[in-house]
């Protein structure tokens, strides 16, 4: 059945606050479309484009198995699963969307009970701290998500700004309660990834640390402040990993009151006492900058205890971004879809620096954004076709932005490229392409990035010519990205095209007929893979030769 859908644009220059419509668009939105397949969307609590991205993780899948990859970490990309019927945990990094991942830091679990500080398993969650729990006790708007832990019967609820996630536990049991920080526990996980851990409590409400990983982000470092609304009566932590060196700490019982904890995998708990019906809050705040920025970012934007009146600006935030496109539609399932999708569209990328405007940059050094709020995860594979074309529509001043972030990318890049698929200050270099420059191209013909068209030109040229990158060097000496020693060849070479017409548009806007007719040039070599006579795009090799037995219905080793 055809459904009609009348959509009209509340675009940035006639409605720059999104206010023009009054609705409640946020009521249209369901997280969960899109939890129960792979896993690629997380359920939690999220302002938009916010770098605290806080959500339940339902397991601890690790990446590999036997010494080998482990298929089904694939499924826990985003961290929940709607098939499984434990969590054991909420943390507050996540990709949505994504066909590979990272992140999952600073989990944070509240127990009751005995202490356990291994999360157990599914088959056997009672070894663990993780808890059963029901879809029925479990919900989820814009900004917000709650559930029921069935194990502890406690109510959890998260709620967050673009920085800081806050969490609201209820007991409906009195009894000991543990509030475990689990620095060890990651998503596509294995035993190498965390670098270092350290943590220090600087009062009996407030703990400070950080955590390196080399994981998808080959050297990443988050910051975080954490606090209590009323103090903990007792600490400690157990360590995973055993160093034979310990220099004379040895002097201390590290394990319980001891306010310094470091470790490769630490996992730390925080002891209260709690009555039926009491409430416990904790706020969670990030950096990637620094303790000090961690504590910035906590007082300039969740200075309260006030979890309501959190959530209530925040779903105001998504109300206001949802609010820029208005939906007339005969199906209401339909307007919840749209809705629903909307709200995953403006989740990523997510916003990457301090209230200060510091940020960690690619080069690992600090630096500070003038002019533009810097961003981070940029998958521009998956987006550039479609997500940034849309921004430009309804994000034009966010679009300009994450062009200013890519810019500040590529002057720090060591190779000189503009970012390719990066995240928290690191490029992981996934998929094929440099469709940065798609997304630059179109936005300055729109007229939507006007700042500095030569340094943007500049910026993509620099990275069109960097011949070390992915069959770069063969595709400008040869015309095409040969098949020995390349595999995806053909699509390198088509997508290299596309790129190169794009800076060639680039250069049109920008008034460079020079480099607009060399990469019209070069984006025509799309023609050097077109075999006539089967009518199909075909790989070939570097002596020019076409690649035998070509099978146009085979998705493997054909280019």
């Amino acid at each position: 059945m055809r459904t009609l859908i009348i959509i009209s644009l509340i675009l940035f220059f006639c409605a720059p606050d999104g206010r023009a419509q009054e609705n409640d668009y946020t009521a249209h939105v369901n997280p969960f479309i899109g939890t129960e397949r792979m896993g690629h969307t997380f359920p939690g609590a999220v302002a938009p484009f916010g770098f605290v991205q806080l959500s339940p993780d339902t397991d601890t899948i690790a990446y590999e198995k036997n010494g080998a990859y482990n298929p089904d970490v694939y499924a826990y990309c985003a961290g929940y699963q709607w098939e499984d019927p434990t969590i054991v945990g909420f943390s507050h990094t996540h990709f949505s969307g994504t066909g590979h991942s990272d992140l999952g830091d600073m989990l944070l679990m509240p127990t009751m009970g005995t202490l356990k500080l291994n999360p157990g398993t599914e088959d056997d969650p009672d070894a663990g701290y993780r808890s059963r729990f029901s879809h029925r006790e479990e919900g989820a708007s814009p900004g917000y998500y709650h559930v029921r832990l069935q194990d502890y019967d406690i109510d959890v609820e998260l709620t967050a700004s673009e920085r800081v996630g806050m969490h609201r536990y209820t007991f409906h049991r009195e009894g000991p309660v543990h509030v475990i920080l689990d620095m060890l526990h990651g998503i596509y996980n294995y035993p190498e990834k965390n670098v270092w851990t350290f943590m220090r409590v600087e009062s009996d409400r407030r703990v400070t640390g950080w955590r390196q990983t080399s994981g998808w982000a080959r050297t990443r470092t988050v910051y975080f402040a954490m606090e209590f609304d009323r103090p903990f009566h007792a600490y400690g932590h157990e360590k995973t990993d055993s160093a034979i060196y310990r220099g004379f700490y040895r002097k201390f019982d590290e394990t319980r009151g001891f306010p310094e904890m470091a470790g490769r995998g630490i996992r730390a708990y925080f002891d209260f006492d709690a009555e039926k019906g009491e409430q416990l809050q904790v706020k969670m705040a990030l950096s990637a900058v620094s303790t000090e920025g961690a504590l910035r970012n906590l007082a300039a934007q969740v200075p309260h205890w006030d979890f309501d009146a959190l959530r209530a600006i925040t779903a105001r935030k998504w109300n206001r971004e949802l609010s820029r496109v208005h939906a007339e539609t005969i199906d209401e399932e339909d307007r919840t879809i749209f809705y629903t999708a909307l709200y995953h569209a403006f989740i990523a990328p997510a916003v990457y620096e301090d209230v200060d405007g510091s940020y960690r940059g690619l080069d690992q050094n600090i630096h500070q954004s003038d002019g533009f709020e810097n961003y981070t995860i940029f998958s521009l594979w998956d987006t550039y076709r479609a997500l940034h074309p849309l921004f430009t529509l309804l994000q034009p001043r966010r679009t300009h932005d994450m062009i200013e972030s890519m810019l500040a990318h590529q002057e720090q890049s060591v190779h000189g490229m503009l970012p390719v698929w990066s995240h928290h200050a690191n490029e992981n270099w996934c998929m094929i392409g440099y469709h940065s420059v798609s997304v630059i191209a179109d936005a300055a013909v729109k007229g939507v990035y006007e700042d500095d068209l030569p340094r943007a030109l500049d910026a993509c040229v620099t990275t069109a010519r960097y011949g070390l990158y992915d069959g770069l060097g063969d595709y400008m000496r040869l015309g095409y990205v040969p098949s020995d020693g390349n595999r995806a060849s053909v699509s390198k070479t088509l997508e290299y095209a596309y790129d190169d017409w794009a800076i060639a548009q680039l250069a049109r806007t920008a008034g460079d007929a020079s480099v607009e007719k060399s990469f019209l040039r070069r984006a025509a070599t799309w023609r050097n893979n077109y075999d006539a006579g089967s009518g199909f795009m075909r790989p070939r090799r570097s002596d020019g030769a076409w690649v035998e037995d070509f099978d146009p219905l085979d998705t493997h080793g054909q280019g």
